[in-house]
């Protein structure tokens, strides 16, 4: 078992920062049951981090000894892995665009798949399933702008619109109003009056 151990420190060893491991990517290395219980004697030494269920991560070694891999790398690895969209909640994309001085306490993202929890460490990262309108240009400011406003909900979208068409290059405007027919209904009338109609 303890070279079962080894080698799968040896491959994790290969992987960038963040990405996340599990039992059935380590099987050409041994059965199953026996992969489960070295990945579990791993996170007991703390060579490895549960994330969470069936998902692990090696943690970074730094010359103030070992922390977590950044949230946001792991969110990345786990939809490279997974083939979720993954993208930042809109209380963070708000913030990005400048349209609140709001900063969000916890880390949290939507993605494609389901709502789970992801533990790093002592923090706690929550990924909460979201429609896919909402997931729209995952990183891109179209996609940003229509987590943000969803997310400032009908009273302050007008403002935050105005903002936005000060702020974003033309292009993103209107990529945002191409796809209003997407969004709830307040949502396409309030982009559709600010960006279309009005031009």
């Amino acid at each position: 078992m303890q070279a079962l151990s080894q080698q799968i420190l040896a491959h994790v060893e290969h992987l960038p920062e963040g990405t996340p491991l599990s039992a059935k990517a380590l099987l050409h290395l041994g059965r199953r049951s026996a992969v489960d219980q070295a990945l579990t004697r791993l996170v007991k030494r703390r060579r490895l981090l549960r994330v969470s269920r069936g998902a692990y991560v090696r943690p970074v070694d730094t010359r103030f000894g070992t922390r977590a891999p950044s949230a946001e790398t792991v969110v990345i690895g786990i939809a490279t892995s997974r083939g979720e969209v993954i993208a930042h909640h809109g209380a963070a994309a708000a913030n990005g665009l400048g349209l609140t001085t709001q900063v969000p306490v916890r880390q949290v993202y939507l993605t494609s798949g389901r709502t789970r929890q992801l533990k790093l460490g002592a923090q706690v990262v929550e990924l909460q399933h979201a429609p896919p309108w909402q997931l729209f240009k995952s990183g891109q400011p179209a996609g940003e702008a229509v987590r943000a406003l969803a997310w400032l909900g009908p009273t302050q979208t007008k403002m935050a619109l105005a903002s936005l068409k000060r702020t974003l290059p033309n292009e993103e405007l209107q990529q945002l109003a191409s796809v209003r027919s997407t969004f709830p209904g307040w949502l396409a009338q309030q982009v559709g009056e600010a960006l279309v109609a009005n031009g």
